[in-house]
């Protein structure tokens, strides 16, 4: 955004115009509303999120820096950052929110998830270390079985994208959910009705364990130049995946870190 902009949207916040304001910033993408936080005091911050949509406000929380995201999620009841935030999220981003408050707060807000799933799937990632694949992984993705015919197949993905908003690969597991392949999308258009998934799949993909440290998870997507790799467990069950953007924003992360750790040697 521009200085101009920018000098807009803060002086629409001061005249409390809630209908003007909607309409400049409904067009705005998250990291530009974020950027806006670093001007405004809390009074103003509130004023501001609660004029975006539920989508936006999750999407906005993930953009600010941690300081003014934490500053935030205080003044929300829990149930408010369940609803508006948490059930916006992937499971991975929710973790992170979740992993930034006490303990406490996680109970509650937990409590507050109304999918069932979605809570159990992250109470299971708050037991790994964050600084470990398990740490950093999603479970949201499309997982197929190896004995699948191609129409049940193609049934199956149609029905799991639904809840998707990106597709990465399409992952084959057989009976006990243990990887056993990467299911190719051409192969929908090319292979025989017949075939079943795991005589197109490609076999043994490049994976990553639960307790992968994550500099490592960064080189191995980096090495293969992968757009997501899978996460498996210790008897090799499919648990999740991490996204090259999950890494990225890791990667971001740690940056600052260390240049933070620099400036106050």
């Amino acid at each position: 955004m521009n200085s101009e902009d920018i000098k807009l949207v803060t002086e629409l916040i001061e005249k409390k115009d809630s209908d003007q304001l909607k309409e400049v910033i409904k067009d705005l993408h998250p990291a530009d509303i974020a950027e806006l936080y670093q001007d405004l005091d809390l009074e103003e911050a509130e004023f501001l999120y609660r004029l975006l949509d539920d989508e936006t406000k999750a999407d906005v929380l993930m953009e600010l820096d941690e300081d003014d995201r934490h500053k935030l999620l205080s003044a929300m009841p829990a149930e408010d950052i369940a609803r508006q935030v948490i059930d916006h999220l992937d499971t991975d981003d929710a973790v992170d929110i979740i992993q930034e408050l006490d303990e406490e707060d996680r109970d509650e807000i937990l409590s507050h998830i109304d999918d069932v799933e979605q809570a159990g799937d992250i109470i299971d990632l708050l037991k790994y270390d964050e600084d470990t694949a398990g740490g950093l992984m999603g479970t949201e993705m499309i997982v197929v079985n190896e004995n699948w015919s191609m129409p049940q197949c193609v049934q199956e993905m149609r029905k799991q994208a639904e809840d998707l908003d990106e597709i990465y690969y399409v992952y084959v597991v057989d009976n006990d959910y243990k990887l056993r392949g990467v299911f190719p999308l051409k192969k929908m258009i090319t292979s025989p009705s017949v075939s079943k998934v795991k005589h197109v799949m490609r076999k043994e993909p490049i994976s990553v364990h639960v307790d992968t440290p994550i500099d490592e998870v960064v080189q191995t997507i980096e090495k293969y130049d992968l757009v997501a790799v899978p996460v498996v467990d210790s008897i090799g069950r499919l648990v999740g995946r991490i996204t090259v953007d999950d890494v990225m924003a890791v990667s971001y992360t740690h940056l600052r870190a260390h240049e933070t750790r620099r400036h106050l040697v």
